[in-house]
């Protein structure tokens, strides 16, 4: 039992010195990082204007590199492919409730679908149930 008091003693020891020193590190780390601190300053838009045209001036020198004027997917206008991507849902949507008969499962507009596998389980929930399966 004297090993089983100092074995504890030991591991509140140890867990407490390693927890102490990680408080100790976080509180250096905070006041270094509010002695460190620039003074932040908002910029203009003139300054934010300025930096865009340098930025796009290097840019225009460097090999390969396009700036699109309007936004684009795959040489498509954005819009654009918003809108196809629309009208592919809606036209969707709509092709499933006008299936072929041979196709649906249930009446077009009804509440009153269910899987065959749903369907199985609810005839034999219905069937009175009968020792030895008869």
């Amino acid at each position: 039992m004297e090993h089983l008091g100092w074995g504890l003693q030991m591991t509140v020891l140890g867990m407490g010195l390693v927890f102490a020193l990680l408080a100790l590190l976080w509180g250096l780390l905070t006041v270094v990082l509010k002695l460190d601190r620039e003074p932040e300053q908002p910029a203009t838009r003139e300054e934010v204007a300025e930096e865009i045209e340098q930025a796009l001036e290097r840019a225009e020198d460097k090999v390969g590199v396009q700036v699109p004027l309007v936004p684009t997917v795959h040489g498509m206008d954005a819009d654009l492919v918003a809108a196809i991507m629309v009208a592919v849902l809606r036209h969707k949507a709509e092709r499933r409730q006008v299936a072929a008969a041979a196709v649906r499962t249930y009446w077009p507009g009804s509440l009153l679908y269910a899987s065959r596998w749903v369907g199985a389980g609810r005839s034999r929930q219905t069937r009175s149930w009968q020792p030895g399966g008869r």
